[in-house]
């Protein structure tokens, strides 16, 4: 059930990194620097305001719906989302004291209510394991941003006007999905649950809220320490980084995380300790080799990608930044999960508060010596941080295992696939970016999956003998239909 559920989340999310992809060769190519600079800025404060926003919600739907034992908490979710509307203005002002121009304060504050509403609806889907639903959204989504983004990248190339289209995109996808993921729901006001949901998000809200800011201040300490521009070049190369390679590692840590919750309620931590083995060897199997992976061919993908004014920053930029994913995705899709079990919320306050810490003084003092480079090392500083301390408090909270043995045959399988790209790279240097990126990628996967399949990585075999089984059963009942 875990790697079905798995792939299913994988397509949804390889979906929607196609075309966001799409989207971000269209808009470095037809934004200025500083135009797209506003948006990647407007973006940052609109997904800080939304996990600040959203996370106690989504805490709540995770830990009641995931149970299955009947708790149904959407009508309270509901009136939270609507109780949350009448602090639009306020937000706006805070906005605009980061340096956010007032287009672009408004459109910002706009975008994180459309992506509170989203995100909430998605995880009621998730929380009930509702995988086919899911992936319908994110199609949804996928489609209506990518559409309407190109219309106004186009028509009008401004950062605010982007956010706009941002908004509705994602209004109109989760009014698309609203059935299956609300049911029958209408906002109910309960205030013993709401103050009840409050209470128990509260540090969680407050560590995902300084996660999120801990993952932007390097883009406004650029912006303030050197330009609009330089933050819109460091964004171009984050965000394809991100969702090339986060979204994988979100795939597997969707369908294990709710498994776990149950597990260690109805069959106990020895269960749940099992379980978290085999998904910790899966999330690797599937984000160490991207990672390292990307880090090989970020020549290649910046020059096919990244618009001209992009590029020189994403050839170097990009592989410091996809090390830093490794440990950015070890601490939020599995050592995070700790504290969830161990319903330990303040750890998350601790670390995510010790990570924002230490990015604003490092990256600041980088930054003010080396510029752009600076907040590329700052970031992979602040992630190794974060991984090590996140590790030590997992150990009182709910320790995680670390089964190295399966960590160690994914590691082989990696530098198998490492070896294999890195000694094509110089032969493939004179060819066209798209047809060198072809042959670099078939090396890696040629390299990587015999050496998988000989150590049986996620039990890779039992995976393909089972779809082999499906097809030929299929095959044989169809001459027979």
């Amino acid at each position: 059930m875990l790697a079905r559920q798995t792939v299913v989340y994988f397509a949804a999310n390889v979906f929607s990194a196609i075309f966001g992809l799409l989207n971000t060769i269209v808009f470095t190519r037809v934004f200025a620097v500083a135009a797209y600079g506003d948006y990647l800025l407007g973006f940052a404060f609109a997904t800080l305001l939304a996990t600040l926003l959203s996370s106690a919600l989504k805490l709540a739907i995770l830990r009641e719906q995931a149970k299955g034992d009947g708790a149904d908490i959407r009508g309270a979710i509901l009136a939270a989302m609507a109780l949350l509307a009448p602090c639009a203005p306020l937000f706006f002002f805070v906005s605009r004291m980061t340096g956010l121009a007032a287009s672009v304060s408004a459109a910002a504050v706009m975008l994180a209510f459309a992506v509170t509403l989203y995100e909430t609806s998605q995880e009621s889907l998730r929380a009930t394991q509702k995988a086919v639903d899911y992936l319908r959204g994110t199609v949804y989504r996928a489609l209506l941003v990518s559409a309407l983004g190109v219309v106004v990248a186009f028509a009008s190339a401004s950062g605010a006007a982007l956010l706009v289209s941002s908004s509705i995109a994602l209004v109109v996808a989760t009014a698309l999905f609203w059935r299956a993921s609300w049911g029958d729901a209408r906002p109910r006001l309960d205030r013993a649950r709401l103050v009840e949901i409050g209470k128990a998000g509260l540090p969680f809200t407050f560590s995902m809220s300084l996660m999120a800011l801990a993952s932007v201040a390097d883009r406004f300490l650029l912006a303030e320490l050197s330009s609009v521009a330089d933050a819109g070049r460091y964004g171009a190369s984050v965000d394809l980084v991100r969702q090339a390679l986060i979204i994988p590692a979100i795939s597997v840590s969707t369908a294990f995380v709710p498994m776990a919750v149950r597990l260690l309620a109805e069959r106990g931590e020895a269960e749940a300790r099992r379980h978290l083995e085999k998904s910790l060897e899966l999330l690797l199997a599937v984000a160490l080799p991207a990672c390292v992976g990307f880090a090989l061919v970020s020549p290649q993908i910046a020059d096919l990608v990244l618009g001209p004014q992009f590029r020189e920053t994403g050839s170097w930029a990009m592989p410091i930044l996809a090390m830093a994913v490794v440990f950015q995705i070890l601490t939020q899709q599995y050592l995070h999960t700790s504290f969830l079990l161990s319903n330990r919320n303040s750890f998350y306050l601790i670390n995510t508060g010790s990570i924002l810490a230490f990015n604003l003084i490092v990256s600041a003092l980088l930054i003010y010596r080396f510029g752009l480079a600076g907040a590329v090392w700052g970031r992979l500083a602040a992630e190794m941080f974060g991984c090590a301390q996140a590790y030590a408090l997992s150990r009182v909270a709910f320790a995680m295992p670390t089964p190295f043995g399966r960590l160690a045959r994914v590691g082989a399988a990696t530098a198998a696939m490492a070896a294999a790209v890195h000694a094509l790279s110089a032969e493939v240097a004179a060819l066209p970016p798209a047809l060198a990126l072809i042959v670099l990628v078939g090396a890696g996967v040629a390299a990587y999956a015999p050496v998988a399949l000989a150590f049986d990585l996620a039990e890779a075999r039992a995976l393909i003998g089972g779809a082999a089984r499906r097809l030929g059963a299929r095959a044989c009942q169809s001459p027979i239909g």
